[in-house]
């Protein structure tokens, strides 16, 4: 038997933008509830490692470039994680120190150096994230394989609206 959706942490709440609830809605909250969650999981894994939540990120960023083979420079990190040039020296000092990243020369640009993850970076982050990554596979493969591309669709087009979502207009004070 499986159990009822969650919904928001306020309760009906989803009645203030939609009315009547209905799979949309319930959609869009398990969505929201996903959102909270993973912000929470980060949260804690950056605290379980030492790191805040930015310096998680930046060991994140640095290891998916990595991977791509598309070397990454201090300023890209800063673009990146939308941080200041001087908090990003901060944070690479920071990683530096704690002997999780590097700052090397960059491979096609002499005049340039790149950021690096090192051995012990790569293994911390295996050794701490790697049964979660398990879990949340066997989690995706439970998804019937059918079902799947609406998920995907789902998700890429949330993702595409949220992207190109322009901010709303200031709040204005009441007059009264």
């Amino acid at each position: 038997m499986t159990e009822a959706p969650q919904r928001d942490d306020v309760g009906d709440a989803h009645t203030y933008w939609y009315g009547d609830a209905d799979s949309a809605v319930e959609l869009l909250s398990a969505t929201r509830r996903f959102r909270r969650a993973d912000h929470e999981m980060r949260r804690r894994m950056s605290a379980g490692m030492g790191m805040n939540m930015t310096d998680l990120a930046a060991l994140r960023c640095v290891i998916a470039h990595e991977l791509a083979g598309d070397p990454v420079t201090p300023l890209r990190l800063a673009q990146q994680l939308e941080i200041s040039g001087a908090s990003t020296s901060k944070l690479l000092d920071r990683l530096t120190a704690s002997g999780h990243l590097e700052r090397a020369p960059h491979p096609r640009d002499g005049r340039s150096r790149i950021v690096v993850a090192t051995d012990h970076a790569h293994s911390q982050v295996r050794e701490r994230l790697s049964g979660m990554h398990e879990q949340m596979l066997e989690i995706a493969r439970a998804v019937p394989a059918s079902a799947r591309p609406a998920a995907i669709d789902f998700l890429q087009a949330m993702a595409d609206h949220l992207e190109t979502e322009a901010p709303p207009q200031e709040l204005t004070p009441s007059e009264e």
